[in-house]
């Protein structure tokens, strides 16, 4: 697995579709691994495909449905896969879970969405993909 700060992601991500688009390649996946809800009210980077690593009301995770859902939508699991939460922690263990299942090319993107809580208890303050700047996309 390989971590990278969201701008890193951002540059991967950009690099490798538009290596995809002139032939050399697929594009990574890019999987935001939050609940459908966060995804879509607190925003999300464009273009990701939402895989939640759990969903509510169980707020429990199924690891094997989960590697399955990501395999079903990559085509395999030789395909880049991106991963994001909200701050890197959900996003983390799903990658080593796909690890484990045997992909073979994915990337945790450290901070996530939001980023890390600051002093007062509220993110994207200290860091993050919103707070780097980089796009984004609300419901």
């Amino acid at each position: 697995m390989k971590n990278l700060l969201p701008p890193q992601a951002w540059s991967l991500l950009q690099e490798r579709q538009q290596a995809a688009a002139r032939g050399a390649g697929e594009p990574p996946l890019f999987v935001d691994v939050r609940m459908e809800i966060e995804s879509l009210y607190v925003g999300r980077p464009p273009g990701v495909e939402n895989i939640p690593w759990y969903e509510y009301p169980a707020l429990t995770p199924d690891p094997p449905a989960f590697a399955a859902a990501v395999e079903r939508e990559a085509g395999g699991r030789q395909r880049t896969v991106v991963l994001i939460c909200r701050s890197g922690k959900r996003s983390g263990d799903a990658a080593r879970v796909l690890e484990a299942a045997g992909f073979t090319d994915v990337v945790n993107v450290v901070h996530g969405f939001e980023g890390d809580l600051d002093e007062a208890f509220q993110r994207s303050r200290l860091n993050g993909w919103r707070f780097d700047g980089l796009p984004w996309e609300q419901m």
